[in-house]
Order: C-alpha cells, then sequence, then structure tokens
C-alpha cells in the first residue's frame, strides 16, 4: 500500500525560471540513472526477495526514490514556470519567446513545446523512459552490487547538475538528492556483504583452473602491473595461446547422419567458384561492361 503526502521529503525553493535548466534535470526524472529507474528497479527487486531484511530495505529505499522523483519534477516544474505560462498566452512576440524557452541554448524548446513546459518522463535528450534501463536479474549478489553501481552514478549525475547551477534553493535540493546516494549506496553495501559468502555470485564456484588466471590479452607497451593482476592473485599469463583450455581450438559439433547428408548438401549446392571470374552490379554501374567491348 502506498499513501502519498502532500509535502515534499524535502523543501524546493526556486529562486527564479530557467527552462534550460529544467531540460538537464530530466535526466535525473526519466533518464537511465534517474529516480523513476531507481525505484523501478528496487520495486521489483523487493517483490521477488525471499529475505525479509532485505525485502524492506528495498521497498523503502523504492519508496524514498518515488520522492526523490517528486522533488526532482516540482523541481522541473518550477524552473519551467515562466515558460508554461508564456506558451500557453502568448503574451510575448515569437522571437523573445523562441529566446525564453531555449534557455542557455539547449533543446528545451523541444520538451517546452511538445510537453507543455511540464515533466515529461524523458531524459535531457528527449528519449522516453523506458523499463529497459531496469537489469534486476533476481540473484541478490547481482542485484545488490548493480544498485551500488546504480547511485554512484546517480551521485555523479546530481554533482555534475549542481555544477552547472548557481541557484542556491535548486543547488541545495541537489545536495539533498546526492547525499542520499551516498546513504543507500552504504545500505546496499552493508546488505551485499551480509551475504557471507558473496562471491563469486549464484551457487557455482567456476572452473578453478581458470578462475585466478589472468590473461595479458593487448600487445604493445608492457603491461602495469597492479593488484587487479599480480603475481600473489592470479596466474599471470604474458603470451596466452589459442585453446587455453586444451584441444585444438576448432568449434565442432555431433550430427546425425541424416542432419550430416542434408548439410553437405547445402555446401555443395552453394559452395564457391574460386576460378570464376563473374560480372557485378557495382562493375556494370561503374561502366566497366561498356569499356570492356570497346575494347
Amino acid at each position: 500500500m502506498f499513501l502519498h503526502n502532500k509535502r515534499l521529503q524535502y523543501t524546493v525553493r526556486v529562486a527564479q525560471p530557467n527552462p534550460g535548466l529544467a531540460n538537464l534535470l530530466l535526466e535525473q526524472f526519466g533518464g537511465a540513472n534517474g529516480e523513476l529507474a531507481a525505484a523501478a528497479r528496487y520495486f521489483t527487486q523487493a517483490l521477488a526477495e525471499e529475505d525479509p531484511g532485505r525485502k524492506d530495505l528495498l521497498m523503502d529505499i523504492a519508496t524514498e526514490e518515488l520522492s526523490h522523483l517528486e522533488i526532482v519534477g516540482s523541481v522541473i516544474v518550477m524552473l519551467n514556470r515562466g515558460a508554461k505560462g508564456q506558451l500557453a498566452e502568448a503574451v510575448q512576440e515569437e522571437g523573445e519567446l523562441y529566446r525564453a524557452i531555449n534557455g542557455a541554448g539547449n533543446d528545451s524548446h523541444i520538451t517546452s513545446l511538445l510537453y507543455g513546459a511540464g515533466a515529461p518522463l524523458v531524459n535531457s535528450a528527449g528519449v522516453p523512459w523506458t523499463a529497459a534501463y531496469i537489469d534486476t536479474i533476481t540473484e541478490p549478489t547481482c542485484d545488490l552490487r548493480s544498485n551500488i553501481a546504480a547511485e554512484a552514478r546517480a551521485k555523479i549525475i546530481y554533482e555534475r547538475l549542481m555544477n552547472v547551477t548557481d541557484d542556491p534553493g535548486v543547488k541545495e535540493a541537489l545536495g539533498f538528492l546526492m547525499t542520499r546516494e551516498i546513504a543507500h549506496q552504504k545500505s546496499f553495501e552493508k546488505a551485499l556483504h551480509s551475504i557471507q559468502p558473496n562471491f563469486p555470485q549464484g551457487k557455482l564456484p567456476g572452473m578453478p583452473e581458470f578462475s585466478r588466471v589472468y590473461f595479458n590479452m593487448s600487445n604493445g607497451e608492457a603491461a602495469l602491473r597492479g593488484s587487479w593482476n599480480s603475481d600473489e592473485e592470479f596466474e599471470y599469463v604474458e603470451k596466452p595461446q589459442p585453446a587455453v583450455g586444451g584441444g585444438d581450438g576448432s568449434a565442432s559439433v555431433t550430427l546425425s547422419e541424416a542432419d550430416q547428408a542434408v548439410l553437405e548438401a547445402m555446401k555443395i549446392r552453394t559452395q564457391s567458384d574460386p576460378e570464376l571470374q563473374p560480372m557485378t552490379g557495382a562493375e556494370l554501374g561503374a561502366g566497366q561492361a561498356l569499356n570492356e567491348k570497346d575494347i
């Protein structure tokens, strides 16, 4: 059950309209790293979660993300408040109105015209929100790691948005939202490491002969060595060769006699003649046929 409180989780104070900034903020409204994507991600994970503690955690944060969606949407609408009336009532000359809604020179005029200066579920480039942003796989140790990364990306987007505005109220609201991304990262990190063991993900341990091997796959300058490819942690293979697991490195399949016969017939029917020198459409179009005839 969800209940809506008419007051925002954090007070929003916008100094003055700014359609250009509103358009940039759409990234956190209907974008891949935005609040709707986060809410949908954690809500779907919570529904399938068997552990009561993680289920409660996911549902709490999913609900808070909806609160954040409301904050971002409210800021967007406030930033567009002037353009909304101007577009609806046409109180300015055409050129002045265009300059007003075009704000900082970005595509704010597109969202203003298409969506009436509202808060559409699109990103800052006008691309509609999609469930493809949700990468839940319903395996806690995978999903929690993905959640940590998602919160980190959202934190960086908020940080960048704070760098492009001098509106103190907007900057303060964005700072709150950015800080909550940090708090969520901590919660997800704690939840992940409350599962022991949590690596590798899933149940199968992997092939032991390859789980601690590092293949140097870049030719050229000497490879930089560190903990990610150290001799203490990994067996470092300087020049990996094909078929590292043995065999001849080819692909094969065992077919029935009937399948083999059909495949052989197709192979014969479609085989190339290396001796043939055909005249192609490209050559005809280039006038080569006419040239050869003249010769």
